[in-house]
């Protein structure tokens, strides 16, 4: 455990989201010396309530982060408020991550719980309305917008599986092709046995007024009125901090962007390095990266365990041999 005279810590995690202070929440209560180190950046800090989170149902995400913080912190978690921007080291020697300020930051072990960045598509208006009433998980947002007019923006042919999904939530779907989504003969049949309208054209963009989605608007065509759009953005993981290490983003076998391969326990190909939470699962939704985070924490304990037997029983050897 890290001492007033020792400025490494067990674990360096770098990424305060949910999987980030699960991670440091359960370190804590293991007796290990953690830091978080967050940039402030949260994916899902747009959206206006988190939800699936088990007695946490619509909880803003601002406000789950401080519940979090204030709980790792009561474990002795020190949270520091920063950018990661390079990485080195390895299990052997310990990690060290440097700030964008300048400072440096060592642990033992390392847990990139940085998450993914989402990246949409060039459409006049739908940044703005991200996280409210343009959303991309229907177990997420889905019940807060059923039976409404729901629009599924084609970016890929992922989409056509979105509107399938959302037909569950809404009978009133509507699919823009946007010349990204060319569904095949067979997924137009399912979209016509479901009753999903399908319009062709390039959505140019969202027309709101007073601060209201009202409807989706085609280059050169009609404007069809919508109460909410979906759209399945790319997502690119933060790993720019890691490059040092030799981690790099892998494309992910959906083609919907890229992501950290790790095992079923979260390690990288890295000794020493961990990953958890969307950095490495981009379907987690925030109770599954913070179970992951919770889980990954209890491996890399044993792992720093496994290495303190190690030394202990290698110094009692040592020590008998010389009472001998």
């Amino acid at each position: 455990m890290k001492t007033d005279n020792d400025n490494t810590y067990d674990v360096l995690i770098i990424g305060g989201g949910a999987a980030g202070l699960s991670a440091a929440q359960m370190l804590g209560r293991s007796r290990r010396s953690v830091v978080v180190v967050d940039s402030g950046e949260p994916r899902n800090a747009p959206a206006q309530g988190v939800h699936g989170f088990l007695s946490r149902d619509g909880v803003s995400p601002a406000e789950l982060l401080r519940i979090g913080r204030a709980e790792a912190q009561h474990y002795g978690a020190r949270i520091v408020e920063g950018e990661a921007v390079a990485a080195a080291g390895n299990a052997a020697n310990g990690f060290s991550v440097t700030l964008a300020d300048g400072s440096v930051i060592r642990g033992r072990r390392l847990l990139i719980t940085t998450g993914l960045v989402d990246e949409l598509p060039g459409i006049a208006g739908l940044r703005e309305r991200w996280g409210r009433d343009v959303l991309h998980c229907p177990f997420c947002h889905g019940w807060e917008v059923q039976d409404q007019a729901i629009g599924i923006l084609g970016n890929g042919p992922w989409s056509v599986h979105q509107a399938l999904l959302f037909r569950q939530w809404s009978g009133n779907i509507t699919l823009f092709l946007n010349d990204l989504t060319l569904p095949t003969d067979d997924e137009l049949e399912q979209l016509a046995a479901r009753g999903i309208r399908v319009v062709a054209g390039v959505v140019e963009s969202l027309r709101v007024e007073q601060d209201v989605l009202r409807g989706v608007a085609l280059a050169g065509g009609p404007e069809i009125a919508v109460d909410a759009v979906v759209v399945g953005p790319q997502v690119r993981a933060r790993l720019d901090a890691f490059a040092g290490l030799g981690l790099e983003p892998a494309p992910h076998p959906m083609g919907i962007g890229d992501f950290l391969e790790t095992d079923a326990d979260g390690a990288t190909a890295v000794p020493g390095v961990w990953a958890a939470g969307n950095v490495t699962d981009m379907r987690a939704q925030v109770l599954a990266s913070a179970a992951a985070g919770a889980w990954t924490a209890v491996v890399i304990n044993n792992h720093l365990m496994a290495e303190e037997l190690a030394a202990d029983v290698a110094a009692h050897r040592e020590s008998l041999s010389v009472a001998r």
